[in-house]
């Protein structure tokens, strides 16, 4: 159970325009990530807009973005952030449900390719620890801009957050059917 009560829009009538925002940008449905955080409506705010940057504003392509969502969502243990990714939003993004559960251990799956194996290890080595060892970083630069190195680093750095938030305050999962 949430630690901090979910909001609801007409609990907090003086962020309407916000609330309008939030429910234009998630398909008219205000997830609970969104409920917990308008009891503080400058950083939910705040939260939004950074989130679709990071999430749409990237040259980071979808696939590659639900794989490192996805990752990141077994390595914390997050069944929020995994709910909301698999398979709808994965799926949606041209991955299969078989790649979905190959992420929980992807180092023993040949379905990623060398760009998303070099991909997911800086992912690993960037969640597990603070200091990236240059191994987990060099491949990068192979695959990647400097732009698109920045933009993925932000990005995790973004999910990590994501994920200590909804584990800190309980959020709730999204009733079945209501991921994505």
């Amino acid at each position: 159970m949430a630690r901090v009560p979910l909001l609801n829009p007409e609990d907090v009538p003086e962020q309407a325009t916000f609330v309008d925002r939030v429910l234009s940008g998630r398909r008219g449905r205000l997830i609970n990530v969104y409920r917990t955080l308008l009891h503080s409506p400058p950083l939910a705010e705040s939260w939004f807009e950074h989130i679709n940057k990071i999430r749409w504003g990237t040259e980071i392509d979808g696939r590659l973005r639900e794989i490192v969502i996805i990752r990141l969502g077994h390595l914390v243990s997050s069944a929020y952030v995994l709910r909301q990714h698999v398979p709808k939003l994965a799926i949606a993004e041209g991955m299969t449900e078989a790649e979905c559960d190959a992420l929980a251990d992807w180092t023993a799956s040949d379905m990623f390719s060398v760009a998303e194996r070099a991909t997911l290890g800086y992912v690993d080595a960037m969640t597990r620890n603070i200091v990236v060892p240059d191994d987990a970083f060099e491949p990068l630069r192979t695959h990647f801009t400097h732009r698109q190195i920045v933009e993925l680093t932000l990005m995790v750095g973004a999910y990590i957050s994501h994920s200590r938030v909804l584990q800190a305050l309980e959020v709730d999962l999204e009733p079945d059917g209501l991921g994505g």
